[in-house]
């Protein structure tokens, strides 16, 4: 049953593994020079005032190859977990139900539940080492711009806590496979067509990863609540609106690495702060810097909520887990339809 598994499965495995070789000479290609380039700009050695440097690297790799493969493998990252689902998960039993072999099959010595089984077993591991490998490589790749972007207090490279870059490091990716995979197998038992449950297996995976870091990420572990001056000379936006000359104003937070999950402005009693705005800051003949003065004197502070970067491993790890078990649920729900399913 392995050896039948692995010949229906031999082309899509050969095609992943020649991808990877592709991914594996494009990296290697470019990765001692981007590894030159930190070496050379003394970022490895350098503990505590590297900002400089650090920016000054990030600008050498902006507009580069390198730049292009960064931005590439975060998309490859996500793709590959959406491919397993269509090509690999959808088509398994599905086309068996198309093409009618699924009686003869059934009618063997090897059970159904062992059949579908096995198949499951055997792909899903590939689909979990592909998806590993892909992100490995690319991790160890990206090393030099994360510790870079780390030292100058960037997150464009460095905030790998939060949406895009949490999905596409790590072992967060392993789970999204093994997730796609186990729900295109499903969908293809129980729609029994090919080409419908791949767009079925495509809309729903895309919703779990939208909702995923809206919904649930954030909150696997309860986020950390802090509170600073504000400062209006700093604000990132204020914003009048009327009637009623309501104000919104939000504050320059810098905390290097984190996800900030949310950012109010709020009184010195705790309320969020709507104004109503002074003449200070309505009126046309008024300065700018009138205006911050007169939001400085409120003594307003921000209430801020975030996730710090030493949290990004015991979060991938739950994220991890919950698409396991998604996985191995969808699984389950899989052997059970095609052990009841009359031949």
């Amino acid at each position: 049953m392995i050896w039948l598994s692995w010949r229906q499965f031999r082309t899509q495995a050969i095609v992943a593994g020649a991808a990877l070789v592709a991914v594996a000479i494009a990296l290697l290609a470019t990765g001692p020079h981007l590894a030159a380039m930190f070496d050379n700009s003394g970022l490895a050695t350098c503990r505590t005032g590297c900002a400089t440097d650090a920016n000054n690297f990030i600008n050498q790799v902006r507009g580069t190859n390198a730049d292009l493969i960064f931005f590439g493998g975060i998309i490859l990252l996500y793709l590959v977990p959406a491919l397993i689902g269509l090509f690999w998960g959808a088509p398994m039993v599905a086309r068996e139900f198309e093409a009618g072999t699924f009686r003869l099959a059934w009618n063997q010595s090897v059970t159904r539940s062992r059949w579908v089984a096995v198949k499951l077993g055997l792909i899903s591991l590939a689909a979990l080492a592909t998806t590993g490998l892909l992100s490995l490589m690319i991790s160890l790749w990206s090393g030099p711009l994360y510790q870079a972007a780390q030292k100058a207090g960037q997150n464009t490279f460095n905030n790998k806590i939060g949406p895009p870059l949490f999905g596409a490091t790590g072992i967060a990716p392993v789970g999204y496979a093994a997730f796609a995979f186990a729900l295109g197998v499903t969908a293809g038992v129980l729609i029994r067509r090919t080409i419908p449950a791949m767009a079925v297996t495509l809309v729903i995976f895309a919703a779990v990863q939208i909702l995923m870091p809206i919904l649930i990420q954030p909150h696997l572990i309860p986020p950390v609540q802090a509170t600073a001056p504000f400062n209006a000379n700093q604000a990132n936006e204020i914003m009048i609106t009327s009637p009623g000359n309501t104000i919104t104003v939000v504050g320059n937070y810098s905390h290097p690495g984190a996800w900030i999950l949310s950012n109010k402005t709020i009184t010195p009693s705790g309320r969020v702060f709507t104004g109503p705005a002074a003449r200070a800051c309505t009126s046309s003949s008024a300065a700018p810097q009138q205006c911050s003065n007169w939001l400085n004197s409120l003594h307003l502070r921000q209430l801020i909520s975030y996730q710090p970067a030493s949290r990004f491993w015991p979060l991938q790890w739950l994220e991890l887990g919950i698409y396991l078990v998604l996985a191995v649920g969808l699984g389950w729900l899989s052997v059970w339809q095609v052990r009841r399913r009359r031949a």
